[in-house]
């Protein structure tokens, strides 16, 4: 029969606009989040473990993969735009929180400031050689979170 299901009913879903200290604060840990930049096959999106670091976002890559040649542009100092999204999802209760980092990345070349990001203790998860430290410095960092409110959705 319609409308006769045993499943419980979610509690109504509330919508909150996160600001910029609060999106700090959730991201500030560090953990995976995804790198989207124009690669040389068109948009792409990939999953880095990162840091946040002196108000940054540290990750590393190979100099030489397809990520690490998209992001070196080969003109002096010029930065690809990006965007970096970090979430944190609970599927069995629909609640969580994401947040949009969106601004410039930076590949390290110099010495001096590869020695300071080295000090934001990203490590790549994945193997091979991840010698080339990128930084994305925000222009805007925007986020969301959803949360169930106490009473069941009208149905």
């Amino acid at each position: 029969m319609a409308g006769d299901s045993h499943a419980p009913e979610m509690p109504e879903a509330a919508f909150e606009t996160l600001d910029e200290p609060e999106c700090l604060g959730l991201i500030a840990a560090g953990g995976v989040g995804r790198i989207g930049y124009t690669g040389r096959f068109g948009p792409t999106v990939v999953p880095v473990n990162y840091a946040l670091y002196e108000g940054t976002i540290v990750f590393r890559t190979g100099r030489h993969s397809p990520m690490g040649e998209d992001l070196r542009t080969g003109i002096a100092n010029a930065e690809s735009k990006v965007a970096f999204e970090i979430d944190d999802i609970s599927p069995a209760t629909r609640e969580g929180w994401s947040i949009l980092v969106q601004g410039s990345a930076h590949p390290v070349d110099s010495e001096d400031e590869r020695a300071a990001v080295i000090r934001s203790g990203v490590q790549p998860w994945a193997g091979g050689e991840k010698e080339l430290f990128v930084r994305v410095k925000p222009t805007r960092i925007t986020g969301r979170r959803i949360r169930r409110t106490g009473r069941p959705a009208a149905g």
